[in-house]
């Protein structure tokens, strides 16, 4: 598994802090978005050059993490 630290970002005072992708301007929900509107990894490298695979690897992980630790806390709130 990637460790999506070392690429995603937040920065007060960019993209209104929103996580994005080492330091640029392109948020997780930017690449998100893109993938979900059916563009493939290598179509938005081409697209953003400054951006690579592992980038948007990286976005996928740290959505997958967030997820997980929303269905854990989730989770908890139910067992009390």
């Amino acid at each position: 598994m990637i460790n999506y630290r070392q690429y995603i970002t937040l920065e007060i005072g960019k993209r209104s802090a929103q996580p994005c992708v080492r330091g640029l301007r392109i948020t997780v929900y930017d690449v998100l978005n893109m993938l979900a509107n059916g563009m493939t990894s290598e179509e938005i490298v081409e697209d953003f050059p400054e951006l690579t695979s592992t980038d948007i690897l990286a976005c996928l992980a740290y959505v997958a993490d967030k997820e997980r630790k929303i269905a854990v806390i989730y989770d908890s709130e139910v067992a009390i």
